[in-house]
């Protein structure tokens, strides 16, 4: 009899196992022909990538809060979407891995300094631009680098995955380059001088040269002037739609301007003025 009571409760155990796998394949293919907006609505939480160590844009302030000019937009864009910007998750992303977390779907938007180029175009949707930006080149200020001829035969510092690194890798192959994934380990390799100079985003390195005095930037413009946007998964058009309507509302309200105000102002204060960063 026990043995009979056993099976009874094995067969059992079996059927409510198969019963909650088939809830949960049905929940999940419900949830496949979801848009991408109603998943987000659905589970009340927006996944945006942001970088947490490139002040002033994507950063996290001495008490673990994300802050900077790129966290601001997105808490606007999340309260938009969901009504509340607390109900946003900030997903630390590097800018090797910006691509292949819209891919995975381990984000929903990426709002991290994300430069458009013809390749990422390929592979990401780019919404609005809200930023304009260059390269510029960093060194220290008594061995200051003020043109690329300078550079032979020296390395260069960059991230991995910039437009700094696709840049020289395709333009200037008689440049060594040294590469690193995070903004942090790249600028203490300047510090420690692992490097001759260092290439980024030019907003990025004169921020930088601003804290550290003991570097200049030489080089404040490289290469043609480019748009910085945010970007959702390639192909997903529902949104991008709503992302670039966004942008063009967070435009007009003034909400860039306040941004621009709160956080970047109080950095370049008159070296760069706020025409040559917003895009209107």
């Amino acid at each position: 009899m026990g043995f009979i009571r056993g099976a009874k409760v094995l067969v059992a155990a079996s059927l409510l196992a198969m019963g909650l796998t088939a809830c949960s394949k049905q929940e999940q293919s419900a949830d496949a022909n979801l848009s991408s907006i109603d998943r987000i609505k659905k589970n009340d939480v927006v996944r945006i990538g942001v970088f947490t160590d490139k002040p002033p844009f994507g950063y996290l302030d001495e008490k673990g809060n994300n802050q900077g000019f790129d966290v601001e937009i997105a808490k606007h864009v999340a309260k938009d979407l969901l009504g509340d910007e607390k109900k946003v998750q900030f997903v630390p992303t590097e800018a090797a891995n910006r691509v292949e977390y819209l891919k995975s779907n381990k984000v929903d938007i990426i709002f991290a300094n994300f430069t458009i180029t013809p390749e990422r175009k390929e592979v990401v949707d780019y919404a609005k631009p809200y930023l304009k930006v260059a390269l510029g080149i960093v060194s220290p200020k008594d061995h200051q680098i003020t043109d690329l001829t300078q550079l032979k035969d020296k390395i260069l510092l960059v991230n991995k995955g910039t437009t700094a690194d696709n840049f020289f890798t395709k333009n200037h192959p008689e440049i060594k380059l040294q590469k690193y994934e995070q903004n942090t380990e790249t600028f203490d390799a300047l510090k420690d001088g692992r490097g001759a100079a260092l290439a980024h985003d030019n907003l990025l390195v004169l921020a930088w040269a601003k804290e550290n005095p003991n570097f200049k930037v030489g080089i404040p413009t490289l290469g043609q002037h480019d748009f910085i946007a945010p970007a959702v998964k390639k192909g997903d058009t529902a949104l991008l739609d709503w992302l670039n309507k966004d942008m063009d509302k967070l435009t007009k309200e003034g909400v860039m301007q306040q941004a621009y105000e709160k956080t970047l102002k109080p950095v370049y204060g008159t070296d760069i003025s706020e025409k040559e960063l917003l895009v209107e």
